[in-house]
């Protein structure tokens, strides 16, 4: 029985160094991201979104326009700061903390896939105004 204990034990130990990495990947992406709205790198931020999305959004100037118009928040903010993460095989889920740039807090959740190079690439977004329900 010890045995079992132990070895689940450092099992456990071992797994969650690489779920604190994962989750500090994709925070690290969506940073990417977020700096590249900022500096108007559309190309840039473009190049961090999943295959699925740049489907929708076949070019890097029509994915900045929808960012623009319908996530605002997003684009520009006051404040841009990581809330709670979860991470389950090659899928993570971020939660960041918004205030736009009108003062208004907002919530956004960050959806990543692990790709089939190994990269990470944001599968989608979405945003609530704080307080709101789903």
């Amino acid at each position: 029985m010890r045995a079992i204990v132990l070895i689940a034990a450092i099992l456990l130990a071992l797994t969650s160094p690489a779920r604190a990495d994962d989750v500090g990947a994709a925070q690290d992406v969506i940073r990417a991201q977020e700096q590249a709205f900022g500096r108007d790198d559309a190309a840039g931020a473009y190049s961090y979104a999943a295959p699925a999305i740049q489907q929708i959004f076949p070019q890097a100037d029509i994915f900045m326009s929808m960012v623009q118009s319908k996530y605002a928040p997003v684009y520009r903010h006051r404040s841009f700061e990581f809330g709670a993460a979860q991470s389950d095989g090659g899928r993570i889920a971020q939660r960041v903390h918004i205030v736009d740039a009108n003062g208004e807090a907002w919530e956004a959740l960050y959806t990543l896939e692990r790709q089939a190079d190994g990269s990470l690439k944001i599968t989608g977004c979405a945003l609530l105004k704080a307080g709101q329900s789903v």
